[in-house]
């Protein structure tokens, strides 16, 4: 799965990993977040994020 990052402060969102604290189970797919999740480090929405190497 491929990992994604906040375009405003380059939080990396890596699906091996989720996002518990913000309820987000590892194994979770970018496109399987809900959309009203936002970047744990500065708030922002799912549309703020591009897909990384």
């Amino acid at each position: 799965m491929q990992k994604y990052i906040c375009i405003v402060c380059g939080y990396v969102y890596d699906p091996e990993i989720g996002d518990e604290d913000n309820g987000v189970a590892p194994g979770t797919s970018f496109e399987n977040i809900p959309e009203d999740w936002l970047c744990p480090l500065c708030g922002v929405g799912k549309d703020q994020f591009e897909v990384t190497e």
